[in-house]
């Protein structure tokens, strides 16, 4: 199974920008990537997805906002987060699922402060 470590979270101003990194164990060149979020007594919700052909879709409450990206190069996914408001507060968790196998990283925290 893939091990992902995700990135880059912290304390943002509402406004303002912070880019998530996933790297993952082994090649995730074959596989659909997604980046979800959760607060605290809510479910995990998707956030963006991007395929192995590099298709992406987004909830709606972040399009226009957040962008993902992937480089198999360096077995990596990213989030560009711009415009961040105060309800993007959350863990925010990598994903990556193949054919067989589906695997989460460990989460990384995300504030916004108004």
């Amino acid at each position: 199974q893939v091990q992902l470590v995700e990135s880059g979270g912290g304390l943002v101003q509402a406004g303002g920008s912070l880019r998530l990194s996933c790297v993952a164990s082994g090649s995730i060149s074959p596989n659909t990537m997604a980046w979800y979020r959760q607060t605290p007594g809510k479910q995990r919700e998707l956030v963006a997805i991007i395929t192995s052909n590099s298709i992406a879709n987004y909830i709606d409450s972040v399009k226009g906002r957040f962008t993902i990206s992937r480089d198999n190069a360096k077995n990596t996914v990213y989030l560009q987060m711009n415009s961040l408001k105060p309800e993007d507060t959350a863990v925010y968790y990598c994903n990556s699922k193949s054919l067989t196998r589906n695997s989460w990283g460990q989460g990384t925290q995300v504030t916004v402060s108004s």
